[in-house]
């Protein structure tokens, strides 16, 4: 099955580019938006709203394959790729991509996917993240279009796993909502919850660490109390955003003493802390991040610490699970550009005996999440985030439903849990 066509179209991400290094400064809100100006090199403004391009291959046949170009929530932090616009990119996207695509062999992905994301600009620059993100999700609608394969048979096929038609844990996200948004996860009886968008000290986190132990022991108290079920034992999962490094002058034992505080906080719930610090640069993150984790383990606790920023690219991803700098990382989906990639990052996770978390961003769109939930599928994470957008009910719907529809699809093929 060959490409007969490939169209770009302009769209919208499910939520809004933020300036990271400007919200972590401590900037006032104005109701949605923020006060202040930009730190980060592309923004305009703190909050920007998200931009997205769809790719729609059309196949010999009349079959279409749809892929979304979209970056994270915190584009250019963190050593990741800078602010997409998507303006900036439909017109070299039309000129160079579709030449490429158009009169291409679909009938298998890797090949493919592999030599899109290996594109230049031409300046010897490779492609931006997004942009390789979206066009290997539309090869990848492709090839399972053209061989009538669901995804994760394809992703199976190709890349030699065992296919297995069974759900995965959803880890879903509150955004600043973090009191009402937890409560309809507790009531969805969701499986890893809040996330809780703790991206700033003083508002958020509190100057000792007060503000997230207060929320974190209502939270403990929430689910003890909304929960129909007593096997209903939903997982924490905090993200930090540096923010606990930054309220303890970024001293390891400190911040490994209130690790300590908050698992007891959350118990008997397990507790997870993503980016606990953020040292600015890779090799100081990684290092920071590994000795938090040897002390933790050397107290006997239980909390674990998950690696989000400075861990962008599959070589961040092997580096980072092969020196054990956290129990758990993410796969950033839209920051390691080609979608086999995303493939890729879980298998060197579970290489290496790190849990590896299929995340992604709230910028995303439902096209790209609805691909990723078909990977993970195949490559079984443990744990997926519930995407696009930042007000829980969106993001749940759409990747737990896309999640049973395809654990359905193959067991009425006769695959097995």
């Amino acid at each position: 099955m060959k490409i007969s066509d490939a169209v770009f179209s302009a769209g919208s991400g499910g939520f809004f580019f933020d300036d990271q290094a400007a919200v972590k400064s401590g900037l006032a809100r104005d109701g949605f938006d923020y006060v202040g100006d930009p730190v980060t090199p592309g923004f305009d403004r703190v909050r920007v709203p998200a931009e997205a391009v769809s790719v729609t291959l059309v196949l010999e046949d009349g079959t279409t394959a749809v892929g979304d170009c979209c970056a994270v929530q915190y584009s250019g932090a963190g050593g990741r790729d800078p602010l997409f616009r998507a303006a900036e990119h439909i017109e070299w996207m039309s000129e160079h991509l579709a030449p490429l695509l158009v009169g291409r062999d679909v009938s298998a992905f890797r090949a493919n996917a592999e030599e899109i994301d290996a594109l230049t600009d031409g300046h010897g620059r490779a492609v931006h993240t997004a942009i390789r993100y979206g066009v290997t999700q539309a090869l990848l609608a492709a090839t399972a279009a053209g061989r009538r394969l669901t995804v994760p048979e394809v992703v199976c096929d190709e890349y030699g796993l065992e296919l297995v038609a069974a759900p995965l844990r959803i880890y879903a996200q509150t955004g600043d909502d973090r009191y009402a948004n937890a409560e309809k996860m507790i009531l969805k009886g969701v499986d890893v919850l809040p996330h809780g968008l703790i991206n700033n000290v003083l508002e958020k986190l509190g100057a000792k660490g007060e503000t997230l132990l207060e929320y974190v022991t209502w939270l403990r108290g929430r689910i003890l109390e909304l929960r129909g079920d007593e096997s209903y034992e939903p997982e924490l999962h905090i993200d930090v955003y540096g923010t606990v490094g930054m309220a303890f002058d970024h001293d390891l034992g400190r911040i490994v003493d209130y690790l300590a505080e908050l698992e007891k906080a959350a118990a008997p719930f397990r507790l997870r802390v993503e980016a606990p610090v953020d040292m600015g640069s890779r090799q100081r993150h990684l290092e920071a991040m590994c000795e938090i984790v040897r002390a933790v383990e050397a107290k006997g606790l239980t909390v674990e610490t998950v690696a989000d920023e400075w861990c962008d690219t599959l070589e961040d991803i092997e580096l980072f699970a092969r020196e054990k700098a956290a129990h758990m990382l993410q796969i950033k989906t839209p920051d390691l550009g080609g979608i086999n990639n995303t493939i890729e990052a879980a298998l060197i996770c579970r290489r290496h005996g790190v849990k590896p978390f299929q995340g992604g961003s709230c910028t995303e769109t439902d096209i790209s999440a609805r691909i990723c939930t078909a990977v993970a599928v195949a490559t079984r994470p443990y744990q997926v985030l519930a995407k696009p957008g930042m007000g829980f009910d969106e993001g749940y719907v759409t990747v737990r439903n896309e999640m049973e529809r395809t654990v359905a699809a193959l067991r009425a093929k006769g695959v097995g849990a």
